[in-house]
This record gives structure tokens, C-alpha cells and sequence, in this order.
């Protein structure tokens, strides 16, 4: 089964190098009169559409009996969500594509139930494709990766989403951003979620936290940095992460960084 993941994953690569070609040649002619709102601050474009029609059609092709979870839900299909499934982003990140900032990638998952088993992360601005499967490691356009040796919050850069809608829980997330500036090098919100579970994996940022999230957020991503050596729980420090939408990742500083969440989130 792992060759077979292995082969699967380099055929996800491929398919999402061409999502990525289309998207950065979109982005050259793009015009902000092809912005669409799906709801508060939840911006779309045709570019995620059609990204995603690509990679729907692209990835039914290399695994048939595989079911489609996808945010922009242009399957039109119901997936079951404890059966084989692709779990899409197109683009992750449209805020930062519409508004021209470099930081947006094309998210593939594929998961048997809540467990990710393949999984492939592409950043078409810096050419960087991230890729993992289920014990065969995590990569970096092909190189190993591998998640930072740091053990202690206070050597940590964390990385971190701002909620854009449901803010009731504003006031906790505030206090645990005021705590974590205080016991780190930092904090950073990148935008697109992909690419922070991606920098965790290869040691850029020594951890991640975020809730609200999708299963397409966080599919390809959590498995990179588990085969990458680190650590993927829920706030509870459980396994729920996948479909119940708050994910802590990190290296070694994991549980200092779990603490710190817990301690105001259950306040």
C-alpha cells in the first residue's frame, strides 16, 4: 500500500503543478470585477472554480471510486465523509490571490474517513511543492523535510488565522495572542492555512493553531507534518481535528503551545 501512496502522491503533484500553472496565469489578467461573496468577508472567484473543476476531473481519472469533498462544491455530489475521499482547496488563500498578495496554494488531501493518508500542498508563487504520504515521509519538490528541532515556546515563531466571520469567540482568541507574543519570537498570520500547516512541516514555523477551519484547510496539511515528525491535535489534544475545524500542529513546543490555547479557550 505505501508504494502505491507513493505513486498516487506523485501523480497529486503533477495535478496540482497544472492547477497552479492556471491559477498564476489567471492571476496575470485577473480583475476585482470577478470577485463574488459566498458570505461575510468569504470571497470567491471563477478562478476557484475552475481550479477546482480541474482537479475534480484530474483526480477522478487517478482514483474513481474516490468521493469529493470541495469547498467551492462544484461535484454538486453529497461525500461520505467516513469513506475515501479527495478533500480539495483549490485556492487557499483567495483573500491574498484577489488582492495580489503572493501567499495562496492549491490544497490536495486524500483521507479514509477523518484519517489523511496522502496528501500535497502547492505554492505556485514560490514554485514549492509539499508532499506527503502515510509512513513514507514528507517532501519538499522532492527533498525531505522535516519539522524544527526547537522544544521550547520561547524559541518558537508561531503561525496563526484571524477569524473573519463567527466572532463570538474574539475575546479568547485575543487573550491567547496576547500570551503567545509574550512567550515567543512571534506570531504571523500568512492567510492561507495550507501554507502554515506546509512551513510547520519543513521548520519555518515551529507551530500553528486555528479554529473555524475546514476539512479542505487542513487535509494535505496536518499529514505533512505528522510525516515530518510532529505533532497534530485538536484544542483537547485529541484526533478530531479533520471535521471539527480547531487544529494545533507543531514540532516539540506542541504541548507548551496546547497549554497555552487550552488554558484560555476553556476559560
Amino acid at each position: 500500500m505505501t508504494n502505491d501512496l507513493a505513486a498516487l502522491t506523485r501523480d497529486m503533484c503533477t495535478i496540482a503543478l497544472e492547477a497552479g500553472l492556471f491559477i498564476r496565469n489567471e492571476r496575470l489578467r485577473f480583475s476585482n470585477d470577478a470577485i463574488e461573496y459566498k458570505g461575510l468577508n468569504n470571497l470567491v472567484s471563477y478562478v476557484d472554480k475552475e481550479a477546482e473543476k480541474q482537479l475534480v476531473a484530474r483526480l477522478h481519472e487517478l482514483l474513481p471510486e474516490a468521493g469529493f469533498i470541495t469547498e467551492e462544491g462544484t461535484t454538486g455530489t453529497q461525500a461520505d465523509p467516513t469513506a475515501l475521499n479527495w478533500i480539495i482547496d483549490p485556492l487557499d488563500g483567495t483573500t491574498n490571490f484577489i488582492h495580489n498578495l503572493p501567499v495562496y496554494s492549491v490544497s490536495v488531501g486524500l483521507a479514509q474517513g477523518k484519517t489523511p493518508i496522502a496528501g500535497v500542498i502547492y505554492d505556485p508563487s514560490r514554485d514549492e511543492c509539499f508532499s506527503a504520504w502515510q509512513g513514507g515521509g514528507a517532501y519538499c519538490n522532492g527533498n525531505p523535510i522535516q519539522v524544527s528541532p526547537a522544544t521550547q515556546l520561547g524559541q518558537s515563531l508561531i503561525a496563526t488565522g484571524f477569524p473573519y466571520f463567527s466572532f463570538d469567540q474574539m475575546q479568547k482568541y485575543l487573550q491567547i495572542l496576547q500570551s503567545l507574543m509574550q512567550r515567543s519570537h512571534g506570531l504571523r498570520r500568512m492567510g492561507s492555512a495550507a501554507i502554515d500547516l506546509a512551513y510547520v512541516a519543513c521548520g519555518r514555523f515551529e507551530g500553528f493553531y486555528e479554529y473555524n477551519l475546514n476539512s479542505w484547510d487542513m487535509a494535505a496539511g496536518v499529514l505533512l507534518v505528522r510525516e515530518a515528525g510532529g505533532i497534530v491535535t485538536d484544542f483537547d489534544g485529541g484526533d478530531e481535528f479533520l471535521f471539527r475545524g480547531d487544529v494545533i500542529a507543531g514540532c516539540g513546543v506542541h504541548p507548551e503551545l496546547q497549554q497555552v490555547v487550552r488554558e484560555f479557550w476553556q476559560a
